[in-house]
């Protein structure tokens, strides 16, 4: 789908959707828990979708309801032998289902899309072959994962992917008996295993961190009946920066006190200059001067794209570093980046380990999505301060996180057409 944005934002209210991150573990936990569960989770996308379907094949029973999703977890007696699961582009869905299944003892077959059989699994790759579990090569479609995951010691870089470490503390619990999971290296978007260790607790497991170590005890999750996923601070930032470069907005169903790490957008655009207000109504911003700011994306890397396209409006250069890992995202997210910005009018040139966005004001153009749900985001808010029409070429990018997107987009005063 092909887009074309002739009006964009004027700006009003709008509500945040759930956080994927959060129904991503909190399904995880409910699938392998004693007892079912109902889940609050009023917005699906593809992502979270993918790990309901990996679920059930791995032998749980989850169905859409009303609110969200009424889940039996798998019998641990009755397990199939082998699962066919269709992982699609969601790097979470794989990586933290791999020592998962490994765990209950199933074969998958993981079939993995898009860009996601590329994108690495190392060192979570080697440190479950070295406990006996047998994997297809890297890259593999499917990926087949075979053997059993047994208690004991793990060792993991942290400043790879905190999926890796996600999927361990998943697993591990499974096994039943007591493990140990010694991080190396920085401890790098560590507020994603904080959620996860947050969602393992929820359900009762007994996990403790201790000198860069984790202590996993063995024995069985237990549903507390009802939990629900929050609202996204990750996709409410794009509206956030919207509001930053164009028309007021304010997003409601936010948790100030919340630990998704992108809630660093806040004081984020404080710094950028833009107006901020968080109080019992939502999160408001407001179009005011900006100046150009570094950032340091080590623990926020999904916010990249939409606070590049906001430096655009900003007086003077900013500064993106830390920002290696975005290469292995959807696309190389340096890359398509810069080239965003470039194709409407902006200037943006790569460094090592991230970007300089020079502020001056965008023209507008055609741009590409490059099948990246952020992407796709980032250029629809880089319309809110564009002299001339956007065009969106695969819109539909959106869906992958976010399906609403562009019906948002709209009760927000956008005019998106389609191409």
């Amino acid at each position: 789908m092909n887009i074309l944005i002739e009006k964009s934002l004027g700006g009003g209210r709008i509500r945040a959707v759930t956080s994927k991150s959060a129904a991503h573990r909190l399904l995880i936990c409910a699938a392998l828990a004693q007892g079912e569960t109902e889940l609050e989770c009023s917005d699906v996308s593809r992502d979270i979708a993918a790990t309901a379907d990996c679920l059930n094949d791995l032998g749980a029973r989850i169905t859409r309801t009303a609110k969200g999703y009424h889940i039996i977890p798998a019998d641990r007696s009755r397990l199939p032998e082998t699962a066919a699961c269709p992982c699609g582009e969601s790097g979470s869905t794989l990586r933290f289902l791999i020592p998962v299944a490994a765990a209950l003892g199933v074969g998958a077959d993981f079939t993995p899309e898009g860009r996601l059989p590329q994108r690495p699994l190392s060192p979570l790759y080697e440190e479950l072959t070295a406990h006996g579990v047998e994997l297809s090569p890297p890259g593999s479609v499917p990926f087949r994962v075979r053997g059993t995951l047994p208690g004991g010691d793990y060792t993991l870089a942290a400043d790879v992917s905190s999926q890796f470490i996600s999927g361990l503390l998943f697993a591990l619990p499974l096994t039943g008996g007591d493990s140990r999971l010694r991080l190396t290296g920085k401890f790098e978007s560590r507020s994603y295993v904080d959620m996860t260790v947050d969602a393992l607790r929820k359900f009762g497991a007994s996990i403790e961190f201790d000198n860069n170590e984790y202590i996993i005890r063995g024995g069985a999750l237990r549903s507390p009946g009802a939990v629900r996923a929050e609202g996204d601070w990750s996709n409410a930032a794009f509206w956030l920066c919207a509001g930053a470069v164009g028309a007021p907005v304010t997003v409601t169903g936010l948790d100030p006190a919340s630990l998704q790490g992108d809630r660093a957008v806040v004081e984020i655009l404080k710094r950028f200059g833009a107006s901020v207000a968080v109080n019992a109504q939502g999160v408001s911003v407001s179009p005011a001067p900006l100046r150009g700011i570094e950032i340091n994306a080590e623990n926020i890397p999904d916010l990249v794209p939409v606070l590049a396209v906001t430096a655009c409006a900003a007086a003077g250069d900013t500064t993106i570093y830390n920002a290696s890992r975005l290469r292995l995202k959807e696309s190389d997210r340096i890359e398509t980046v810069i080239s965003l910005i470039r194709a409407l009018g902006g200037e943006a040139e790569e460094t090592a380990d991230g970007m300089i966005v020079r502020g001056r004001r965008l023209s507008g153009g055609a741009c590409d999505s490059f099948g990246d749900h952020r992407i796709a985001m980032s250029a629809a808010v880089a319309s809110a301060q564009c002299a001339g029409p956007v065009s969106v070429t695969g819109a539909e990018a959106v869906e992958k996180s976010y399906p609403r997107f562009w019906e948002d987009f709209t009760a927000l005063g956008g005019v998106p057409q389609s191409l």
